[in-house]
């Protein structure tokens, strides 16, 4: 049996680094990109709000599909907040810096 080394690491996926790139030819830039993810966070809020009214009302059954937009809901949320704790720490870093 034959085992070939570990070569270089070639698995990046260039059509996705391509996709994130604005029409212009302009990489957005982080203002946009966490405008739109906060967008995506409170959809995603909205969603699993609606679905748990619609299970109080009994308009779904299926409680799968209500737990499964919940928990989606704060997956995005907790990486919101992730995002949000980052970018204080990084600012309170700069603050600290000596002139």
């Amino acid at each position: 049996m034959r085992i070939d080394g570990i070569g270089p690491q070639r698995s990046i996926d260039h059509a996705r680094i391509r996709r994130n790139v604005a029409p212009g030819g302009k990489t957005p830039s982080f203002k946009d990109t966490l405008a739109t993810f906060l967008g995506d966070v409170n959809a995603s809020q909205k969603a699993a709000s609606e679905a748990k009214n619609q299970l109080i009302a009994g308009k779904i059954t299926d409680v799968h599909q209500v737990m499964n937009k919940s928990e989606e809901a704060k997956v995005a949320f907790n990486m919101l907040m992730e995002i949000r704790n980052k970018a204080l720490d990084g600012y309170n870093e700069i603050m600290r810096m000596r002139l």
